[in-house]
């Protein structure tokens, strides 16, 4: 049987082996020098404080959560619910996702593995921006908004360009450029409802000077006001 030809579906440069060898091979050694040891481990502490102060309010201990994009695992290890599921193409990711965690490793507009209406909850945290085109960003929200359950929420942390400017393309594998309004037309378009937006929540990276103890990143969420100045990212909730 003749081989065939990735050229014609991009998806399958970054999932299939072809691509592992060009450009995911690269993403990943991005990936991995991107973040050191010691950062790693500060950033993974403070995602244990943003779940259980922030994210955790709109899980409940029954759901079905997907972390899509989940790279190093730090949402979906650290939130509580009865079944969890992580999506990313990086190799590192199994390794690092905690034994309650199943892995995919999968495009994120091929979520074929669950079922229509089969998921409480999807979470998505500094990946939209990763794919190449807006039209792999409508294919994902259609394949979020199909194994949503009725009622389910999509949950978005995303860093928005309007609040961070050109800051936004320092990192080589940004592509897309959007803010939480371009989220905002995005979902809708593919049916969801808008119930809550928070413009500007978290900082770019956690690599910002502050929040970075545990403590201060706790005081933080306590003070919306102070998310008005350091904000550079925005947290959207949407409903199917």
């Amino acid at each position: 049987m003749d081989k065939p030809d990735i050229k014609s579906d991009p998806q399958k440069k970054l999932s299939g082996a072809d691509g592992k060898k060009g450009l995911q091979k690269n993403l990943d050694l991005l990936y991995q020098g991107r973040f050191s040891q010691k950062e790693v481990e500060s950033k993974a502490r403070i995602w244990e404080v943003l779940c259980r102060n922030f994210f955790q309010q709109y899980i409940s201990p029954n759901d079905t959560v997907l972390d899509l994009g989940a790279g190093y695992c730090d949402f979906i290890n650290n939130i509580q619910c009865r079944e969890k599921w992580a999506v990313d193409l990086n190799d590192d990711t199994p390794s690092l996702a905690h034994t309650d965690v199943t892995v995919q490793q999968s495009s994120s507009t091929n979520l074929s593995f669950l079922a229509d209406e089969s998921t409480d909850v999807v979470f998505t945290s500094n990946f939209l921006e990763h794919l190449r085109t807006k039209e792999e960003a409508l294919q994902t929200f259609n394949e979020v908004h199909r194994i949503l359950k009725t009622g389910g929420l999509f949950l978005i942390l995303q860093p928005n360009i309007r609040h961070v400017g050109f800051e936004y393309w320092d990192f080589f594998d940004h592509h897309i450029a959007l803010t939480d309004k371009s989220l905002i037309e995005g979902l809708l378009i593919k049916g969801f409802k808008i119930k809550r937006v928070i413009s500007k929540f978290l900082p770019f990276t956690t690599k910002s000077k502050i929040p970075q103890h545990p403590f201060l990143v706790w005081l933080y969420l306590k003070m919306p006001l102070v998310w008005r100045i350091m904000g550079k990212q925005s947290f959207l909730v949407a409903e199917k």
